[in-house]
C-alpha cells in the first residue's frame, strides 16, 4: 500500500494537475478569508464551509485518473496480477488523493494563526470544520474513485463524477421539486452540503461523522469489488 501511495501522490506533481489544484484552492481560500476578515468576522471555519462548491468541481479532477489511467495504459494488469491485496491498491490510491486534498486546506492553518494574533479564537471549532471538509472530501473521493474504476477514459470519469457530486451535494435544491413532503425532507437532510454545513456549528454531531465515513467505506468497498471483477475477467 505504501508503494502505491507514494507512486500516486508523486504522479500529481509530475504533471501540472497537483500544482493547479493547490493554486486554485489557495486562491479561493484567500479570497474568502479576505472578504470575511474585511467584514469584521474573522472566523476561519466560515472560510472552510464556503469551499463546498470548489470541492464539488475539483474532486473529479483529483479522482479522474486514479483507476481509469491504469486501465487505459494497460498497466492495471501488472497491479492486478501482483502479489498485492486489492484493498491495499484501493487504499493506497485513496489516501494519496486524500493527502492532496488535505494539502489544499493547508493555508487555513496560517489564517487561524493570523486571526489568533488579534482575537481569542476557538481552535476546536476550527478543527471541527476542517474535519468536516476532510470527511466530505473523503466521501467524494471514494465516489470518484469508484466511477474511475468503471471506465478507461479520465475525461468521462471526471464528467460523471462532477454530475454525481452536484446531485448529491445539492440534493436539497432538487428536493423542492418533489411533492411528497417526507421524501423531500429526507433528501434535504442527506444532501452532502447540508451535512457539511453542520460542521460549521459548534456542536459535535456523531451521526454526521458516521454518515460521511459510511459513504466512504461503501464506495471503497465497491472499488475493490470492481477491481476484483476485472482481475477474474
Amino acid at each position: 500500500m505504501g508503494a502505491i501511495f507514494k507512486r500516486e501522490f508523486k504522479s500529481y506533481f509530475t504533471t501540472p494537475i497537483g500544482f493547479i489544484l493547490l493554486a486554485a484552492y489557495w486562491f479561493f481560500l484567500g479570497i474568502y478569508f479576505n472578504i470575511i476578515f474585511s467584514y469584521g468576522s474573522p472566523d476561519v471555519k466560515t472560510v472552510i464551509i464556503a469551499m463546498s462548491t470548489v470541492v464539488a468541481f475539483s474532486v473529479p479532477i483529483i479522482t479522474m485518473r486514479l483507476m481509469s489511467e491504469d486501465r487505459k495504459q494497460k498497466t492495471d494488469q501488472a497491479l492486478l496480477t501482483a502479489p498485492v491485496k486489492l484493498s491495499g491498491i484501493v487504499l493506497g490510491k485513496f489516501l494519496a488523493a486524500l493527502a492532496l486534498f488535505g494539502l489544499c486546506f493547508a493555508p487555513t492553518v496560517v489564517f487561524e494563526i493570523i486571526v489568533a494574533t488579534y482575537i481569542s479564537v476557538n481552535v476546536i471549532s476550527y478543527i471541527y470544520a476542517l474535519l468536516g471538509a476532510l470527511l466530505l472530501g473523503a466521501a467524494l473521493i471514494s465516489i470518484g474513485m469508484f466511477i474511475s474504476s468503471l471506465t478507461e477514459s479520465p475525461v468521462i470519469s471526471a464528467i460523471l463524477a462532477l454530475v454525481v457530486n452536484i446531485l448529491i451535494l445539492y440534493m436539497n435544491s432538487f428536493a423542492s421539486m418533489i411533492k411528497t413532503e417526507w421524501i423531500a425532507n429526507v433528501l434535504k437532510r442527506l444532501a452532502f452540503v447540508s451535512v457539511f454545513e453542520g460542521f460549521g456549528e459548534e456542536i459535535l454531531s456523531i451521526p454526521d461523522i458516521i454518515y460521511f465515513i459510511s459513504i466512504t467505506a461503501a464506495f471503497l468497498f465497491l472499488s475493490v469489488r470492481s477491481l476484483e471483477k476485472r482481475r477474474w475477467a
